[in-house]
């Protein structure tokens, strides 16, 4: 069902249900470019949940059975949806989360891909056979862990959740998962075309809420086999810490603070196209943004003027509208953030080359922003900006530009730019991160893994690696008799 002004109803999904809850409780759900209440989201309560966690673990009991190839069948035809109405699905993102639709569509096509991957993927989860003694077959057996509860941003309204779903489903897993409040719908489209493909009622639920009461709650269900979360590393700890007293895995996706080391012998020009276009994605709000620039001495100003440049030429407005290429910020709690980084960014020295406000007009929209000579201890230096800020540094060594780069408690992704293969194999050795690029800033891809170091958090998604959290190893030893 879509309401008038084009957003759609938004409902939990239960046991192959569609449901508005036990108590109607709702919240609004806004619309981050106009700042108008679009609809309204319904909150689970614990009855809710109990009856979401017990329809995952009867769920989970027919999908296990189910052969691998039916189960296959089954994504790919969910995937197949999934691109059909990725159009749809981008328009619903954007009106909710506020990117630009060519943005949202693409991410919602690029989705549906991973599902594919992961699906396929699963027919090779193979076990071993390992040479033992006469009369003894020894094997490694894998299994799919049981019922998983998943916690997802809003930040990827399609992406986030369809790395939980794919790699659960794929592995013969059910699940029950919380997506965002402030992007609901997006979620819901999705859950809806694994309903259209026939994925059986109960391996896939959709939830929303209070986040502490249904992580709380989800976790300490005993029918909970596994955490997976991707958000805040103080949300993620708090997580961890819950999973951990219940003796339960968890896969934790945390946030980053990625750092770009611009070399000596980089061209500064091509570096800077390169990061610029990265850094204004999704307005920054992307947990792999680059977001501290290290720029050798000789090149600074080279890559500075190239940077500001292309941040100038980014066209700030409503997704919906044609030639937008950085939408508004999620929330009002980004906004203030950036304006907070900002002001204290200054205060403490820096200059402010470009943008540093947001607009004067309705909606979250915050300039894109580019500062130099940002001190060390500047809060955006030491704390994920989330945002579309680029704060510039020079350095004279590249000891210097890897003990700054490493200087944070984050480990997820980090950037390099060199023409020498030598500083190259450097840089991917001493980086302290998860995720590398060099001479370019890639995203994630479905086909290799992501995920962090130190804070960042721990476990992999995407690739073959992106399943193992999911599946439970058996060693097996049979004597044979007769």
């Amino acid at each position: 069902m879509t309401t008038d002004n084009g957003y759609p109803a938004v409902r939990m999904y239960i046991a192959g249900e569609w449901c508005q809850g036990g108590t109607g409780w709702t919240a609004p759900i806004v619309n981050p470019a106009t700042e108008e209440v679009i609809g309204e989201v319904p909150l689970a309560t614990t009855v809710d949940l109990d009856r979401a966690a017990a329809a995952a673990a009867e769920g989970f009991e027919i999908w296990r059975s189910t052969p691998v190839a039916r189960r296959t069948e089954i994504l790919h035809a969910a995937a197949d949806l999934v691109a059909e109405r990725a159009g749809e699905i981008g328009r619903v993102m954007t009106l909710e989360q506020g990117k630009p639709l060519a943005e949202a569509a693409g991410e919602a096509r690029r989705v549906a891909d991973t599902l594919r991957w992961h699906a396929e993927d699963a027919r090779r989860a193979y076990g071993r056979v390992i040479p033992s003694a006469p009369g003894t077959l020894l094997s490694v057996r894998r299994a799919p862990i049981g019922p998983v509860a998943a916690f997802v941003p809003w930040n990827f309204p399609a992406g986030g959740p369809m790395r939980k779903m794919s790699s659960a489903l794929s592995a013969g897993c059910s699940l029950v998962i919380k997506a965002s409040e402030e992007t609901p719908a997006t979620a819901c489209a999705l859950v809806q075309c694994f309903e259209d493909a026939g994925l059986p009622a109960g391996v896939l639920n959709l939830v929303f809420g209070e986040p502490a009461e249904v992580s709380a709650h989800l976790i300490a269900h005993p029918d909970t086999r596994l955490i997976a979360f991707t958000g805040s590393v103080p949300v993620g700890r708090l997580l961890a810490a819950e999973a951990g007293a219940h003796m339960k895995p968890s896969l934790m996706e945390l946030g980053g603070h990625a750092p770009v080391i611009v070399c000596a012998d980089a061209d500064p020009t091509v570096a800077a196209r390169h990061a610029a276009a990265a850094k204004f994605v999704n307005a920054g709000q992307v947990c792999t943004s680059p977001s501290r620039f290290l720029v050798h001495e000789s090149l600074v100003d080279e890559f500075t003027a190239a940077f500001v440049k292309a941040t100038e030429a980014v066209r700030v407005g409503d997704g919906l509208t044609e030639g937008t290429t950085m939408g508004p910020l999620t929330n009002e709690r980004r906004l203030a953030a950036m304006e907070r980084l900002t002001a204290d960014a200054v205060s403490r020295g820096a200059t402010v080359v470009t943008g540093g406000d947001r607009l004067d007009r309705p909606g979250y929209f915050f300039r894109p922003t580019v500062l130099t000579g940002v001190p060390a201890d500047a809060h955006v230096m030491v704390e994920e900006p989330f945002g579309p800020i680029a704060p510039i540094v020079a350095f004279c060594e590249l000891d210097e530009a890897l003990a700054a780069a490493n200087a944070t408690p984050y480990g997820l992704a980090a950037y390099g730019f060199t023409e020498s293969a030598a500083t190259a194999e450097r840089l991917v050795s001493e980086l302290q991160a998860g995720i590398l690029s060099i001479n370019h800033c890639g995203g994630s891809v479905h086909e290799a893994p992501s995920g962090g170091m130190k804070d960042s958090g721990y476990g992999r998604e995407g690739g073959p690696e992106g399943l193992d959290a999911y599946l439970a190893t058996k060693r097996v030893s049979h004597l044979l008799v007769g």
